[in-house]
């Protein structure tokens, strides 16, 4: 499904570049009536990142984020820097569908397989962001990109198989934000090894051809956010051409 996504600073939509918070373009004041017509236009899942709470878990917008959802008929998945069961706990209680934990699966795996246990795997993603070498070795990294975390996707995803682990939210680090189109064989191959894990593609959507070219790749989602923003293409337009080619 296409997974429309809006990233939040103090209330409003916004992007950075490359997960830089220096670079950052503001896309205005108005992230419900855009949910809500993203909604509209047939989305049946979107995708919110609150990089306020990401920075300063206290600062976390969870009224804004309450509302948001509350505005909104479609399950609505949350991240942000994810750091405690609290944190979990506060945003399934504000009423996302599920919470993305990034950082801190691959820092902490103990305490986010303990998380899987208590909520159930249906209502955690994986947010696992890669760099990926000649050899094609897929390294995560952690605390916004600025760390590589000694560990390949393919690691973190069997330390969380036996908890049930069923999504995982993959981003090419080299592609986000660039519009430069999505790595297509990077989620053959991981969707090819794991049948059983529901990838969303991250990264790199720019126009209606590369939605298209993820269409047999094994991802069963594709998240598309500055695209959107910039009047690319609709949601409605990103929708039939993933059903419809």
């Amino acid at each position: 499904m296409i997974i429309p996504a809006l990233d939040l600073i103090e209330g409003k939509v916004v992007r950075l570049h490359q997960g830089d918070y220096g670079q950052q373009r503001d896309y205005g004041s108005d992230p419900l009536p855009r949910l809500q017509d993203y909604e509209r236009q047939g989305a049946q899942l979107l995708h919110l990142v609150d990089l306020t709470g990401a920075k300063d878990p206290a600062a976390r917008q969870i009224a804004l984020l309450k509302t948001l959802i509350a505005g909104v008929s479609v399950p609505v998945q949350v991240g942000g820097g994810i750091r405690s069961r609290d944190d979990v706990a506060a945003l399934l209680a504000a009423g996302a569908a599920r919470v993305v934990v990034g950082s801190t699966a691959v820092k902490d795996p103990e305490e986010v397989q303990q998380w899987f246990r208590e909520f159930g795997a249906e209502a955690i993603v994986l947010a696992l962001d890669v760099r990926i070498d000649a050899n094609n070795r897929k390294e995560v990294a952690i605390s916004g990109w600025q760390e590589a975390a000694g560990v390949t996707l393919e690691e973190v995803i069997e330390q969380y198989q036996p908890f049930g682990l069923k999504h995982v939210l993959c981003t090419d680090i080299s592609r986000d934000g660039t519009l430069s189109g999505s790595n297509v064989a990077l989620y053959q191959d991981v969707a090819a090894r794991y049948p059983e894990v529901s990838f969303q593609s991250s990264g790199g959507i720019g126009s209606l051809d590369d939605i298209a070219a993820l269409r047999g790749s094994g991802a069963r989602g594709v998240i598309v956010g500055r695209a959107l923003l910039e009047n690319k293409f609709t949601v409605a337009e990103a929708i039939s051409c993933w059903q419809n080619g």
